[in-house]
């Protein structure tokens, strides 16, 4: 990652924050574009006196919000959210499905998201695609007891899955204990069709495939910010 497009992380990042108000409770997304908008966060909170509070996606996210005097609280405290900000790998122009993931929270970014009434996504011009799949595998959490007859099936759904592994060369494990498939199906060409497909696979926990969820995504460019809107459900 550049200097440049950490600065216009930033932006989008403080854009977002922008639209919260006092009072609300907020998703907290998991990566380094939500990470940004957690101190854009604890900045503002600090300089207009705002009061809200987080339920972040992470355990690291939430270590980093508590460093910063964030109030927080659970997903059971807070089932309902006014708003949920966080980044994506990939956004799909026109219809804003994206795939998450590569954070290795997905399932908790996910449920929290989920809860939200509105979810915004911040990230660089990098992120957007015309077609989910071109640059990032989804990722897929899955029980780590018999991992590899889910990696199996997932094969036959037609990816080339990889089991994600840490910096020391072990299995990576999610908050909740679970493995990550990181699958590459190519372009997709029906995502809904596909999550639904993931979804049923025997072994799968969650995907990263996060469709019809995000309300809107602030892409910020070397010419400004950009705004794009989730197409209205007919």
């Amino acid at each position: 990652m550049t200097a440049a497009q950490d600065e216009l992380k930033q932006a989008a990042a403080q854009a977002a924050v922008q639209r919260i108000q006092s009072g609300m409770v907020v998703g907290l997304g998991t990566g380094s574009t939500a990470a940004f908008a957690v101190s854009a966060l604890a900045k503002r909170m600090q300089s207009e006196s705002i009061l809200v509070v987080g339920v972040p996606t992470s355990a690291r996210t939430a270590a980093q919000a508590e460093s910063l005097g964030i109030p927080l609280a659970t997903l059971e405290e807070q089932p309902q959210l006014d708003l949920a900000i966080d980044g994506a790998d990939e956004i799909e122009e026109g219809s804003l499905h994206l795939i998450k993931g590569a954070g290795g929270a997905l399932l908790r970014e996910k449920l929290v998201e989920a809860s939200a009434k509105e979810l915004i996504i911040v990230a660089d011009a990098s992120k957007t695609v015309v077609q989910l799949g071109t640059r990032f595998p989804i990722p897929v959490e899955i029980v780590r007891f018999g991992w590899k007859s889910t990696f199996k099936r997932l094969e036959a759904l037609g990816c080339h899955p990889v089991l994600r592994m840490d910096a020391a060369g072990n299995p990576f494990i999610t908050d909740e204990q679970h493995y990550i498939l990181d699958c590459n199906f190519g372009a997709i060409a029906n995502p809904a069709e596909l999550a639904a497909a993931i979804k049923g696979t025997v072994g799968v926990i969650e995907h990263g495939l996060f469709i019809g969820m995000a309300t809107l995504a602030l892409i910020a460019t070397p010419s400004g910010l950009e705004t794009l809107t989730a197409p209205a459900i007919s």
